[in-house]
């Protein structure tokens, strides 16, 4: 039973440290602002492309691998959906822009849009199987803004805003339904077989590599012969992939109807239609585990048990500099402290987090080797730097603000859950403690301390300690106690101009609206790529210039979870009163404003 996959979930993206701090933090060290910005922006770039171009290896696994190479979506199906249902898709370069998965122009040749991955790129034996797809880190974590000059920044371990993961999953289900033209049972997966079969013998006949478009890296090349040898692995047991892959897409669809018929009522339609850029992870992952209760008749009724007991959704969020949020133990060796900077952070150690993140996708045999790359990449890896000018003289009236009001809760290793900001507690709340448990007992059965792997020729083992200290007998440690994390961690705001939207759930179109809390708007667009550089935020006003039929409508408020509260009054903490609302001091706001740009 994969009742322990449902739990994971619980924690997704909710990703830092989330622990008490054994002693006060010290007085925040608050980052000058340059004398030149442009140099000091090209020296920001050339750091972070060096330090990239250092960890290519790491990079890669990140932006292109698979989260298994034994499950997922059977790649060549995955390609041929447009053929199925081309009206679901979109371009024919990009079938994927559909759902907001783009072309990444650093990687021309690669077969399909950023943010996929295929077995075949980890796999030992080149043919030992067919290649399965899945989503990569990447998809939610390499962003895009348009500059002033049209082209496109990447942001490498930023936020994807326009990736809608649930509406994929809803695409994928209304293809299928469309193939089986009415059928039911098993005459529609043979339908649905004998309609893929020949739509990929017509392509392929048409482009020998249409699958993977004579892709090349490291020492594998996805040429026509690489291409052909998978087709014939394909063929070989099409009907049971076929069936076993659509019976899981339909699965998960119908427990993404169960989630939403418990958490988000009166909001159906646009759950269904999907949030870009937004996700209830917690939720999505604990469909797993409804999925498997499903399949038991004696238990069936009592599936809905493993959906989180309150609305999750939140906004993707930044996740470079981790070295930032890192957790550090305590004298006694026996728990975790001082880290934080994600939502709530109930996963004290990076490999479990981005464990964590890729359990939720519910397939078999996860890589591990994703999740150690990856915490080698995004421990260090800089923030992208803000891409337009900065007025370094109201900068300076900023950063004198900002250590005053802002930087003794927005630091480094600050592992404190704040609950008194106001913000709709829902997120805060998801995770109970069956979800709790599993979580603890999944992520062990994944990684161990035992559990070697290889990376890059040497055997490892990443989960044999952390910082030093043998991790063997302190399983509880994978995951916080509940209680220590009923709230929100202030993290630190390196890269905050590309985490728009803001608060937790991303229902505050800009800084300035965070800071000025008077004027939030009650709905915007979100899921644009150009730049509001006076506000702080991509362009959120439907009357401001931006390409056509970019972003939607978001309305904020429409349920609590969505409320755009919070954050906007001023708080006590110890002796100190911090400034949070500044409304009636917008010309301070500015001076704030103009300061962030520079971290």
């Amino acid at each position: 039973m994969k009742i322990t996959l449902s739990i994971l979930f619980a924690v997704l993206l909710s990703g830092c440290i989330a622990h008490p701090l054994e002693a006060p933090l010290p007085p925040a060290v608050v980052s000058e602002v340059p004398e030149n910005w442009e140099q000091a922006q090209a020296r920001k770039y050339q750091e972070k492309s060096n330090y990239i171009q250092s960890h290519s290896v790491a990079y890669d696994w990140f932006g292109n691998f698979a989260f298994s190479e034994i499950d997922g979506i059977p790649y060549i199906a995955l390609k041929l959906l447009p053929k199925l249902a081309p009206r679901l898709w979109g371009s024919d370069e990009n079938f994927l822009d559909a759902v907001g998965l783009f072309i990444d122009e650093r990687q021309q040749s690669y077969p399909v849009a950023r943010g996929i991955g295929f077995s075949g790129l980890s796999r030992a034996e080149a043919q030992g199987n067919i290649d399965y797809a899945s989503f990569t880190c990447g998809a939610c974590h390499i962003g895009r803004v348009r500059l002033e000059s049209g082209q496109i920044d990447y942001l490498d371990g930023g936020v994807n805003t326009t990736f809608n993961i649930a509406l994929f999953r809803v695409k994928l289900y209304q293809t299928l339904q469309m193939a089986y033209a009415g059928e039911a049972g098993d005459t529609k997966y043979q339908l649905l077989t004998q309609k893929l079969l020949d739509a990929l013998d017509i392509v392929h006949q048409q482009n020998p590599i249409y699958f993977y478009n004579n892709f090349q890296t490291g020492d594998r090349n996805f040429d026509a012969g690489y291409e052909a040898a998978q087709i014939a692995l394909f063929k070989q047991n099409a009907e049971q992939t076929i069936k076993q892959f659509a019976q899981r897409a339909e699965a998960e669809y119908e427990g993404f109807g169960a989630l939403i018929a418990k958490n988000y009522a009166g909001l159906e339609s646009e759950m269904l239609a999907g949030f870009p850029g937004m996700a209830d992870a917690t939720g999505l992952s604990a469909i797993n585990g409804y999925i498997s209760l499903r399949k038991i008749p004696i238990i069936k009724g009592l599936a809905s048990v493993t959906l989180p007991p309150e609305p999750g959704i939140t906004d993707f969020m930044s996740v470079w500099e981790q070295d930032k949020r890192r957790a550090s133990w305590g004298e006694s060796h026996t728990r975790l402290i001082n880290g934080g900077g994600q939502w709530n952070g109930n996963v004290p150690m990076p490999i479990y987090r981005n464990l964590i993140a890729m359990l939720t996708l519910g397939l078999e045999k996860t890589d591990v080797r994703v999740a150690a790359f990856a915490e080698e990449l995004l421990d260090g890896l800089p923030a992208s730097p803000y891409p337009f000018n900065v007025d370094i003289g109201l900068a300076k009236k900023g950063q004198a603000l900002f250590a005053e009001h802002c930087a003794d809760c927005h630091q480094p290793k600050n592992g404190k859950v704040y609950d008194n900001l106001g913000t709709s507690m829902k997120r805060a709340y998801v995770v109970g403690t069956l979800l709790n448990y599993a979580a603890h007992k999944q992520l062990y059965a994944n990684c161990a301390p035992d559990t070697t792997i290889q990376l890059e020729g040497k055997d490892i083992k990443p989960c044999a300690e952390f910082d030093g200290v043998s991790l063997d007998g302190k399983k509880d440690l994978l995951m916080s106690p509940n209680n220590e994390h009923r709230g929100y961690n202030a993290r630190p705001l390196s890269g905050i101009w590309a985490q728009a939207p803001y608060l937790h759930n991303g229902t505050v179109p800009t800084v300035y609206h965070l800071l000025v809390p008077d004027e939030r708007p009650a709905s915007f667009i979100k899921s644009r790529l150009d730049y509001d550089s006076q506000y702080l935020g991509f362009v959120w006003n439907a009357e401001q210039a931006a390409k056509p039929n970019e972003g939607y409508l978001f309305q904020a408020n429409a349920i609590p979870a969505l409320s755009n509260k919070g954050h906007d009054k001023d708080i006590v903490e110890g002796k100190k009163t911090y400034r949070l609302n500044w409304s009636g001091d917008k010309p301070g706001a500015f001076a704030i404003i103009e300061y962030l740009k520079t971290l």
